[in-house]
């Protein structure tokens, strides 16, 4: 079973995100991380390969810091990676995923997995466009996974409950928290990674030039939402202060 994980690089979840004088995302000393959507699909890549003796491969779109995320999925067991540098030039959803896409076709696979979203944009967009390109089926926001013989059972998420759908392959499949536990890189995976294939290529070697990933969104302006107010303490009696509080509520708060 030939497995193919779509991994994003992204901010750390605990990273204080600052804007530089042009506006812009300040990425200077901020951790960087796998998405933990994406950490989710590369840990189910690999029980699927330990269950069926397959190979899993992990495919990513970005510059040169990204390989850090692809040796920490070697690490964790994948048997190869492949970056896919942009040039320089802004990405979008469509423009990752048509590069994903002309990546992804020229390996052989089974099953496609990803996370449903990444934390730093929260598109949710790329898988569902790899699958499109690829014209294969997609299974969204996955909490359980039962490969068999030529098809997927998958259970998914749907307002207020779950459903069970069924697949052949090969899919798309994206993962939701719950689907897994990730595990943590051994000091040997480690090791290990090192030595694994980490192939780097450009738009050039796929065969693609700027006028075929021309971005359809781009970013205007980046703000950050206002500072909160800082809390207010009433003090007094129990009696007094309570009164104070109901008065505020609902003269200043104005919710009651």
């Amino acid at each position: 079973m030939n497995v193919v994980v779509m991994l994003k690089q992204t901010f750390d979840t605990e990273a204080r995100i600052t804007l530089d004088e042009k506006g812009k995302i300040n990425r200077e000393g901020v951790s960087l991380i796998i998405n933990p959507y994406d950490e989710f699909a590369v840990e189910e890549g690999l029980r699927v390969k330990e269950k069926s003796k397959g190979e899993v491969t992990v495919v990513s779109v970005g510059e040169t810091q990204v390989q850090e995320a692809l040796r920490q999925a070697l690490a964790m067991g994948a048997d190869k990676a492949i970056l896919v540098s942009p040039d320089g030039m802004e990405v979008d959803e469509y423009v990752t995923a048509a590069i994903l896409a002309k990546v992804i076709g020229g390996l052989q696979y089974d099953i496609i997995l990803a996370g449903w979203r990444a934390i730093d944009d929260g598109s949710a967009q790329v898988a569902a466009r790899v699958a499109e390109i690829l014209g294969l089926p997609m299974v969204n926001m996955v909490t359980r996974l039962e490969v068999g013989e030529g098809s997927v059972l998958a259970t998914r998420e749907i307002e207020g409950g779950s459903e069970v759908v069924e697949v052949s392959l090969p899919a798309v499949v994206t993962a939701q928290k719950g689907l897994n536990e990730p595990r943590y890189p051994t000091m040997k995976g480690i090791m290990q990674a090192k030595k694994k294939p980490l192939q780097k290529m450009t738009l050039q070697d796929l065969g693609l030039d700027a006028g075929q990933v021309v971005p359809k969104v781009r970013a205007v302006k980046y703000y950050l939402p206002p500072p909160r107010k800082p809390g207010r303490i009433i003090p007094g009696e129990a009696a007094e202060a309570a009164a104070v509080l109901v008065r505020a509520l609902r003269e200043e708060a104005k919710i009651i």
